[in-house]
């Protein structure tokens, strides 16, 4: 199979490119009231345009602020994108996840402590979304809390919706 040549991780991501500024949208849930705030995101190629580093921060109407970074690369092998990511919410995973491109969305699944949390992201009409979602273990909706160490729980239930326009010009 052909190796992924540099370059590749930025042209499958290219539509994400730039940075963007919006509002993130919290449903209601364990985690606090419904609730929206400021967010903004940038995309940017880095070593020598093998990878795209992520970067989102929104400050909570107390004053405090959420942020994350995460790295996509190609694999060169199967062609898939790898995400890795990192908040000041939660502990760092022990690797990447995979992801997949479903009807334009790039789209990853990652397992942590209380069950899995679903990512779609999609660029469209020049609108950046990103959609998270959680499914916990056991019987319980995210809402109700944990239950089974299967992972099979419950249906995935929104945990944020993020929606972004460009903010730098970048096309």
């Amino acid at each position: 199979m052909e190796r992924t040549p540099p370059g590749r991780a930025p042209k499958a991501l290219a539509g994400f490119l730039g940075h963007w500024r919006g509002i993130t949208r919290f449903a209601a849930g364990p985690w606090g009231p419904e609730r929206a705030v400021d967010a903004e995101v940038t995309y940017t190629p880095v070593a020598g345009g093998s990878a795209v580093v992520q970067s989102y921060r929104h400050l909570e109407p107390d004053g405090t602020h959420f942020e994350g970074h995460g790295i996509f690369t190609v694999d060169p092998d199967h062609q898939d994108v790898f995400w890795y990511y990192v908040d000041n919410a939660g502990p760092a995973p022990a690797a990447a996840a995979r992801c997949t491109w479903q009807h334009g969305a790039l789209r990853v699944e990652r397992e942590g402590g209380a069950g899995w949390t679903r990512h779609t992201l999609r660029v469209d009409g020049g609108v950046l979304t990103h959609v998270t979602e959680l499914r916990t273990r056991g019987g319980k909706s995210a809402e109700q809390g944990a239950g089974m160490p299967d992972g099979t729980g419950s249906a995935y239930v929104p945990f944020l919706t993020s929606s972004f326009q460009r903010a730098d010009g970048f096309r």
